[in-house]
């Protein structure tokens, strides 16, 4: 059995324990958390403890499974993790990746580690997507849409922002872009032209309204390349009307060989972002600790992971009822 640890307990942690529950090679060890683990009720019996703990389980677990936020948490706890144990991460700030890659190899490579990241759908799933997509098509132009739905990730880097109780921020794709590249337009498309942000936020009382807009529509990397809308609700308008986690979106692409055309699409609805999500790095974290006993030490990408590890089945048996 592989033994899993979870590092933070939102919406991605609970949803990694549900993930684990479903493995049949795998075991929840232990849930590490900054807050009061006392006040931490899992799902199952799993012991919580606090985030401090973690460094006295390193000959316990096989991979962390760090479920962060990318704003703050990740850049600094992936590779003060990697130093310890294989780990694996969803940083989803896209323009960053390749300086997190960077630090995260490092540690992981001086550890004997393994660490993924950037792990989950976007990037993750529709990086491969776009991979393989171009590498067969060459001659053509790729396009990803996302949602409708909720993006953890915009909707935490809002949170953080000073005088924000919370908040949900949904990616819309502009329907007349994506009719353009279905038509085989082979559209020249601006992030702007793509899609629009609206964000719903709750503000503590008393807090400028103005400037946490502000702060908002000017965030670099996540909405100053967008046509971003902000509004102001209450806490329970939130409650009721924007509880739930969709997601979802499509990767296209569009080429052709010769005289003919062809479209690539692959998309996702997906009912809870953070569950789908968890149960992607679930399956990365099996596929982590073959590589790392196989003597892989290093960060590695969604591009560097053998499909087949991802699996619980043998090679015989994906050959005989996948192949």
């Amino acid at each position: 059995m592989i033994k899993v640890g979870i590092v933070g307990y939102g919406n991605l942690g609970k949803g990694v324990e549900k993930a684990v529950s479903q493995a049949c090679d795998m075991e929840l060890t232990g849930i590490f958390t900054r807050r009061d683990p006392a006040s931490i009720r899992p799902a199952g019996m799993t012991p919580v403890y606090g985030l401090e703990d973690a460094v006295q389980f390193e000959k316990d677990i096989d991979v962390m499974i760090l479920c962060g936020g990318s704003a703050t948490d990740l850049p600094q706890q992936t590779p003060e993790f990697a130093a310890r144990f294989n780990v694996v991460d969803s940083f989803d700030t896209h323009a960053r990746i390749p300086e997190h890659f960077d630090r995260v190899n490092q540690a992981a490579v001086k550890a004997g580690k393994t660490a993924a990241i950037s792990i989950g759908w976007d990037p993750g799933l529709f990086s491969l997507n776009r991979l393989i997509a171009e590498s067969i098509l060459p001659e053509g132009n790729s396009y990803t849409f996302w949602g409708r739905g909720v993006s953890q990730g915009h909707s935490d880097a809002i949170r953080r922002i000073e005088g924000v109780a919370d908040a949900r921020q949904y990616t819309i794709p502009v329907p007349e872009a994506i009719e353009s590249v279905r038509n085989g337009e082979n559209p020249d498309l601006s992030t702007r032209q793509k899609h629009t942000r609206d964000c719903y936020v709750v503000a503590e009382e008393g807090a400028d309204l103005e400037r946490i807009e502000s702060e908002i529509i000017h965030m670099p990397n996540y909405f100053s390349d967008y046509d971003t809308t902000v509004h102001f609700i209450t806490k329970e308008e939130l409650a009721d009307n924007h509880s739930s986690l969709p997601h979802g979106g499509f990767v296209m692409r569009s080429g052709t060989t010769g005289d003919n055309s062809h479209l690539i699409e692959y998309s996702l609805k997906l009912d809870s972002n953070p569950e789908f999500t968890a149960s992607v790095l679930t399956a990365v974290a099996r596929a982590v600790v073959r590589m790392n006993q196989e003597g892989l030490a290093g960060a590695r990408t969604i591009f560097d992971i053998p499909a087949g590890y991802l699996s619980w089945k043998s090679p015989e048996e994906l050959r005989k009822s996948m192949l």
